[in-house]
């Protein structure tokens, strides 16, 4: 909503010319809200300013509409609040417009995935003849609040779960630059595949894919990240959380004949979090260690075998695993029990990370 502070433009009416009525009684719908004001005026009724109210408006990802009227009460009274928060010293002004980018792109992504795939499975047309346009209006006004009301309840958990993280932190410099492991996993073949398969095949299982790496790294306590088709990219506080996902993540790919083989890279360090992602050597590594990493097999970096060790996860070594237990037999004690196994690999460089020593991460024996 790129515009000009002196309130000129195109007709007011504008953006109603040449547009669907379905469209428009369907945005009034979901909006809850008639068209009302123009940018300029959306911005003075909010007593902000027109330079301020478009660095909101371009942050949340909306399109430039001139001077059409196609604002809300709705529009001003999130203007109103953003500007609010920044007088109120609550933010600056940099952050609210952060807030109001990381709020526009994730919701973006969430419109257009239920448009293209819930919504457009329930709008079917019940009856031969009948339009989907038709039974679209009383679907999504039946809908509306039941999504609404799961959306801010899934936001506070999330919330409230991230929120818990950052007051665990050791100090305020770990709540933006923390020690985590960094996890990659990668479809091998992928480009191959897109060449032989029909996008609706592929479209399958991309889907099928994501589904699978999102519910795991969930259920074994990780955080994921993102997902790019043939990649997942996911986190975890704990290293021995990280591994079991990774070799989840492996033995589920294995014994779907349907899908490709995985082959996945964990790196543990420093990473910097911004706007739900992250960034840094740490993920370069992992990413790095993904793409020379056998099928269906685990890379880690050093820096990940030796807290594994540490935490007792894994043995420093098939000798060391045999003397421990030798030395509890002695006294009498339960032997110690390694979940993974961990094998040194050769050296190698990488290219832009030096010399780097990888582990192959391994399940111990008889251990699922």
């Amino acid at each position: 909503m790129t515009v000009d502070d002196t309130g000129s433009g195109t007709d007011p009416q504008g953006a109603d010319s040449g547009e669907d009525p379905l469209a428009l009684r369907l945005e009034q719908l979901i909006l809850g809200a008639e068209r009302r004001y123009t940018p300029f005026q959306a911005a003075r009724s909010a007593g902000v300013s027109m330079e301020l109210a478009s660095r909101f408006w371009r942050a949340m990802g909306f399109a430039d509409i001139g001077q059409a009227k196609a604002l809300t009460e709705a529009d001003v009274l999130a203007l109103r609040r953003l500007a609010g928060l920044v007088e109120a010293g609550l933010l600056s002004e940099a952050m609210a417009v952060q807030v109001a980018r990381s709020t526009g792109q994730t919701t973006a992504r969430l419109a257009e995935w239920q448009m293209d795939s819930f919504l457009e499975g329930l709008t079917e047309p019940p009856e031969p003849g009948m339009t989907r346009t038709e039974v679209t209006y009383p679907i999504i006004e039946l809908l509306l609040p039941e999504l609404e009301e799961f959306l801010v309840y899934v936001w506070r958990r999330q919330l409230a779960a991230a929120t818990g993280r950052v007051v665990q932190a050791a100090d305020d410099e770990e709540m933006v630059d923390r020690r985590l492991a960094v996890g990659f996993g990668d479809l091998v073949g992928f480009t191959r595949l897109t060449r032989r398969l029909e996008e609706e095949e592929l479209g399958e299982l991309v889907e099928a894919f994501e589904t699978t790496a999102a519910d795991l790294v969930a259920a074994r306590g990780g955080r994921l990240i993102k997902t790019l088709g043939d990649e997942v990219l996911y986190a975890a506080d704990d290293a021995g959380v990280a591994a079991e996902i990774a070799m989840r993540l492996i033995e589920t790919m294995a014994n779907d004949e349907t899908m490709p083989e995985l082959r996945v890279g964990i790196a543990f360090g420093t990473v910097t979090t911004r706007m739900g992602d992250v960034f840094g050597t740490t993920v370069n590594l992992a990413s790095r260690l993904t793409s020379i990493a056998p099928r269906d097999a685990v890379l880690v970096d050093s820096a990940f075998a030796e807290e594994l060790i540490r935490s007792g996860e894994a043995p420093a070594s098939e000798a060391a695993a045999a003397e421990a237990a030798a030395a509890a037999e002695k006294e009498g004690e339960e032997p110690p029990t390694y979940r993974f196994a961990l094998q040194p690999m050769w050296q190698r460089p990488v290219r832009g990370l030096g010399v780097v020593e990888p582990w192959l991460l391994t399940r111990r024996d008889g251990v699922s």
